[in-house]
């Protein structure tokens, strides 16, 4: 890099992170740093008790056998390869044990799991439940623009899967657009008309969930919390973030 295109690849990283300290005062969301790697690669996270204790929890309202809190899944044997260790499947296994044998295996916080099953399909508080949600529980493979891939339907596969997922992206994410420590232009949106900024991602963690979410909450959604923004608006990072520091205090920290 040129002595000039540094100087102005400087200005716009200063453009970006003084834009990203700003909606961190005002809306406590940093498009760059949406969780740290720290409490996203910790599969020591929770323990099986402790998951099950917390589905219980957030659960309560929800009765009978197909409740995630109750409902039991076969589960396959996993290889261990460079991305996770061993995975043991066995008969009947709780979802409590799923996501904790996952998240110990690819190393992924049983937390983070936990968050994305709410984000994807509502499932850790959700009282009626679908077959579909449990078949696309973690949005693996899942496209806002297509169907799902059935190679990866049901609930052991998504949650697996989608474990594996994340050390995958980490590993290769030099194949996809989004990278740690570095300027990166991400959408609002998947329509290209809607705009985007760049953003300066600071850490892995948020590179790979650009990857598995490739857009930002523009204004309208931050300023809606929880609610919807305007036309232009996307969710799911910005409702990662709040489910996670919702029920396990600030994700950056």
């Amino acid at each position: 890099m040129g002595t000039v295109r540094f100087v102005e690849w400087r200005l716009e990283v200063k453009e970006a992170e003084t834009r990203q300290l700003q909606l961190t005062q005002e809306y406590d969301f940093d498009p760059g740093d949406i969780i740290s790697d720290g409490q996203f690669f910790n599969g020591n996270a929770m323990s099986e008790s402790e998951v099950q204790a917390f589905l219980d929890e957030q659960g309560a309202d929800c009765s009978g056998s197909e409740c995630l809190k109750t409902k039991t899944f076969d589960t396959a044997n996993e290889p261990a390869d460079e991305y996770c260790d061993a995975y043991k499947g066995s008969k009947g296994e709780t979802a409590a044990a799923i996501i904790t044998k996952s998240a110990k295996a690819c190393g992924i916080s049983q937390k983070v799991l936990l968050t994305v099953l709410q984000k994807e399909q509502h499932l850790i508080t959700a009282t009626e439940i679908t077959d579909f949600q449990y078949k696309s529980a973690m949005g693996l493979s899942c496209p806002d623009d297509a169907n799902c891939d059935p190679e990866y339907a049901g609930f052991f596969k998504q949650v697996y899967g989608a474990a594996k997922r994340y050390q995958y992206y980490t590993a290769h994410e030099d194949h996809y657009g989004y990278h740690a420590n570095a300027l990166n232009y991400v959408q609002y949106h998947p329509n290209e008309s809607c705009g985007g900024t760049n953003v300066y991602i600071k850490n892995k963690a948020t590179a790979l969930l650009y990857i598995y979410t490739p857009y930002q909450p523009n204004e309208a959604a931050l300023a809606a919390g929880v609610g919807e923004g305007d036309s232009c608006s996307s969710y799911g990072n910005r409702n990662f973030s709040i489910i996670y520091e919702g029920w396990f205090g600030s994700p950056r920290s």
